[in-house]
């Protein structure tokens, strides 16, 4: 079974494309929406012990672990330590479900792949890209986002041109959906057709 990276800086359209390969059949494991389960079960007892009062009607707070995180950002590998573990082992449950049954390849949606090193852990790299303005246009409507936060995300990951000459593929959603959706469909059928990893 092939795994392919999928990856992006922050507001590049990863998430919409990553649904997009969903919905071409391609399984999908969302290390963001792992993260998002661990705050709501698993790692909650292990970050309020390291975050005193981050949590929330028994969930994490994800503002106030922001806000903490900002105040001491030099805390963030502690809490990087805490949750990245926990992240691995779900996606070893996602690849050993899809190889027992046999499908063709998957899809490891991972925003740091290359700023933790997982793309030693894939066989071929799709990096989802658009243009700066654009890019910055999509965080600013986050909810909560604000220049110093957007400043801060983006001083901690790989810049998106270096990501782009480290590609198997490129997405550029700078375009509509349907133009972002043929290209994916284009990988898709690329891999179904020539999928074997290199040598």
């Amino acid at each position: 079974m092939m795994i392919v990276g999928l990856t992006g800086s922050m507001a590049m359209g990863k998430s919409t494309t990553a649904q997009m390969f969903r919905e071409f059949g391609v399984p999908v494991n969302d290390a963001d929406e792992v993260v998002h389960a661990l705050y709501r079960g698993e790692a909650v007892a292990l970050i309020e012990a390291a975050f005193p009062g981050t949590v929330r009607d028994g969930a994490i707070d994800r503002a106030e672990l922001s806000r903490q995180l900002l105040a001491t950002p030099e805390r963030l590998r502690e809490l990087e330590n805490i949750v990245h573990p926990l992240v691995r082992q779900k996606e070893r449950e996602f690849l050993d479900r899809n190889a027992a049954a046999e499908v063709p390849f998957v899809v490891l949606d991972i925003p740091l792949l290359f700023e933790t090193g997982a793309e030693a852990r894939v066989d071929k790299v799709v990096v989802v890209s658009c243009a700066p303005e654009i890019q910055r246009e999509r965080a600013m409507k986050r909810p909560g986002m604000t220049e110093e936060k957007f400043a801060m995300i983006l001083a901690r990951q790989v810049p998106d041109s270096q990501k782009r000459e480290r590609a198997d593929y490129i997405i550029d959603t700078s375009d509509s959906f349907d133009n972002t959706r043929q290209q994916v469909r284009a990988i898709v059928d690329d891999l179904t057709t020539n999928g074997a990893p290199d040598a």
